[in-house]
C-alpha cells in the first residue's frame, strides 16, 4: 500500500467541507477530499438541506399555495399531484447541485477520492476504495466533517415505507393521506407543514410543552395559530410509547398518556447522529459523544490541534450556512491566516409552510439578559407587496434597545422570511438601529418595505 501526502485532508463533501477544501487551495496547500459516497454533496446536497427546500418549492408552486389568497383554498395548478412529480424537480436540482460543486473543486485542483476514510493515526488514514482496495493517505492538517444521519432508535420499527426517518421521505413513492410527525425540531416541522400544503392529515408529537423554543415567543404564538388553522394537529407534552404497523398496512402509535393515533405513516424526527462510527477516531486520540458528535474549540480544533471538525457533526447550530463559515474558519486557522470570525451572528432559516426566521436577540433574550428594548411590528398582509401577493398572514418584528435605539433582533414569520432576514442582519453587525430604518428608502412596493413600517410602529412606542 502506497502512502500519498497533502497538506489538508478534508473529510466529507458537504457545505463545510467544501469551503474548507477550497479556501486551503487557494492558499496554495495540496488538499485531498474523501467522500464515502459514489457522488461528492454529502448531507446537505443528498438528503438535507436541498432535497427538503426543493420539494417545499415543488409542493408550494404545484398545489398553487401561493395563490390561494386570491382564488381560494381549492384552487391547485396540478389536482392530481404524484410521488412522481415531487421527484422530477428533486432529481433535476441535485443533479445542477453536484455538477457545480464538482466544476468548483476541479477548478481549484482540490483532489477528490471516493471511499470510506478511517484513521490508522493522528497523521494517517486509510481509505476503503469503492472497488474494494485500500489507500492510505497522510496530512500535516485534517478537518472532518462527516455531516449526520437521522437517529434512530432501536424501539421503532422503521421501514422505509410506513415508518420512516427524514432520509425515507424523500424516497416515497406515494404521498401519504395521514401523516405522524415525531418530534417538532425544524426538520419535524419543515416537513409536517410541507405535506400540510399537499392536503395530507398531519399530527405533530413531541415530548415538550413547547416546540421550536429557541425562537421568539410571539412568532411561535402566531405560528401556532397557523398550523391549526391549517389543520394540523398539535400533540405537545406527549411520549411516544410504541409504535406498531397493523395488518392494513396504517400505524398504530400509542403516546405515554393513553391516546393512540392512527396514520397511513409515520415520521420519525428526532433528533440526529454523527456519523463518525466508522472513522475509529480513537485512533487519532479523538472522542465523540453519545450523538457522535465531536467536541472543538472557538477555532474548530479539537483536542488534537491538527485536526479541525465543522458542520453538523459538531452540533448546535447545524446549519448549511454556519457549516460553510465553520469550514472556512477552520482552513484559515490550520494555515494561519487571519480570518475574522462573525459566525455568531448567523441568521437561522426554518423553511416551514410559512417560513420563519430570525437574527439578534429575542424578547426571552433581553428578558435575561437585563436588556431594555421595545418592539416594532408590521404585518405583511398590510404591505402593498403583500396584497398584490395575497397574502393573509405573516409579521415582522424588530427589537430595539431603549438607551441608544440600536437594533436587537430581527423575527419573520410569513413568506420570503429567510431572504428578508439578511437586511437586519446587515443592519445588526454594523451596529445600526431605528434611525437606519426611518430615514432610509425602500423599493415600493416590497415585502422589504415592513422595515420601514415595523420602525414607524417602534418609533411611536418610543415617543410615548
Amino acid at each position: 500500500m502506497t502512502q500519498q501526502t497533502y497538506d489538508f485532508i478534508v473529510i466529507g463533501s458537504g457545505p463545510a467541507g467544501k469551503s474548507a477544501a477550497i479556501l486551503a487551495a487557494k492558499l496554495g496547500k495540496s488538499v485531498l477530499m474523501i467522500e464515502k459516497n459514489p457522488v461528492i454533496g454529502g448531507v446537505s446536497v443528498h438528503s438535507g438541506t436541498i432535497p427538503s427546500k426543493t420539494l417545499r418549492e415543488t409542493v408550494l408552486y404545484l398545489t398553487g399555495w401561493r395563490q390561494r389568497g386570491f382564488y381560494g383554498l381549492s384552487y391547485k395548478v396540478k389536482q392530481d399531484i404524484t410521488a412522481a412529480d415531487l421527484h422530477q424537480r428533486l432529481d433535476l436540482t441535485l443533479s445542477h447541485e453536484v455538477d457545480v460543486l464538482q466544476h468548483q473543486l476541479n477548478r481549484n485542483n482540490v483532489k477528490v477520492v471516493n471511499g470510506l476514510a478511517r484513521f490508522l493515526d493522528p497523521h494517517s488514514v486509510v481509505v476503503e476504495m469503492q472497488d474494494g482496495s485500500e489507500e492510505m493517505f497522510h496530512a500535516k492538517k485534517f478537518l472532518v466533517c462527516v455531516g449526520t444521519r437521522p437517529h434512530r432508535p432501536a424501539h421503532i420499527p422503521f421501514d422505509g415505507e410506513t415508518i420512516i426517518d427524514s432520509d425515507d421521505i424523500l424516497k416515497l413513492q406515494r404521498i401519504p393521506k395521514s401523516l405522524l410527525v415525531v418530534g417538532a425540531g425544524v426538520i419535524g416541522i419543515e416537513y409536517a407543514t410541507i405535506y400540510n400544503a399537499l392536503d395530507t392529515d398531519v399530527t405533530i408529537v413531541d415530548a415538550k410543552p413547547r416546540f421550536l423554543d429557541f425562537v421568539d415567543d410571539e412568532i411561535i404564538e402566531d405560528f401556532t395559530h397557523l398550523l391549526r388553522d391549517s389543520a394540523v394537529t398539535l400533540r405537545l407534552n406527549e411520549e411516544i410509547d410504541n409504535i406498531e404497523k397493523r395488518d392494513d398496512g396504517r400505524v398504530v402509535t400509542r403516546l405515554k398518556s393513553g391516546k393512540s393515533i392512527i396514520a397511513d405513516t409515520v415520521l420519525f424526527a428526532a433528533g440526529r447522529q454523527g456519523m463518525t462510527d466508522e472513522l475509529v477516531l480513537e485512533n487519532a486520540g479523538l472522542e465523540v459523544d453519545k450523538r457522535g458528535r465531536i467536541r472543538v474549540n472557538d477555532q474548530y480544533q479539537t483536542e488534537v490541534p491538527h485536526i479541525y471538525a465543522a458542520g453538523d457533526v459538531i452540533g448546535f447550530p447545524s446549519l448549511a450556512s454556519t457549516s460553510m463559515e465553520q469550514g472556512r474558519v477552520a482552513a484559515c486557522h490550520a494555515f494561519q491566516l487571519d480570518c475574522p470570525d462573525q459566525s455568531h451572528l448567523f441568521p437561522y432559516g426554518i423553511y416551514s409552510v410559512p417560513e420563519i426566521s430570525m437574527v439578534g436577540l429575542t424578547e426571552q433574550d433581553c428578558q435575561k439578559q437585563g436588556i431594555a428594548y421595545e418592539t416594532g411590528v408590521a404585518r405583511l398582509r398590510e404591505i402593498a407587496r403583500g396584497q398584490i401577493m395575497g397574502l393573509n398572514e405573516g409579521k415582522l418584528k424588530m427589537l430595539f434597545a431603549l438607551d441608544d435605539r440600536r437594533l436587537l433582533g430581527v423575527h419573520i414569520v410569513g413568506e420570503g422570511a429567510t431572504e428578508l432576514v439578511h437586511i437586519g442582519q446587515a443592519v445588526i453587525s454594523h451596529g445600526g438601529g431605528l434611525e437606519y430604518f426611518l430615514q432610509s428608502v425602500f423599493n415600493y412596493p416590497t415585502l422589504a418595505e415592513a422595515y420601514k413600517v415595523a420602525a414607524l410602529d417602534a418609533w411611536n412606542r418610543l415617543s410615548i
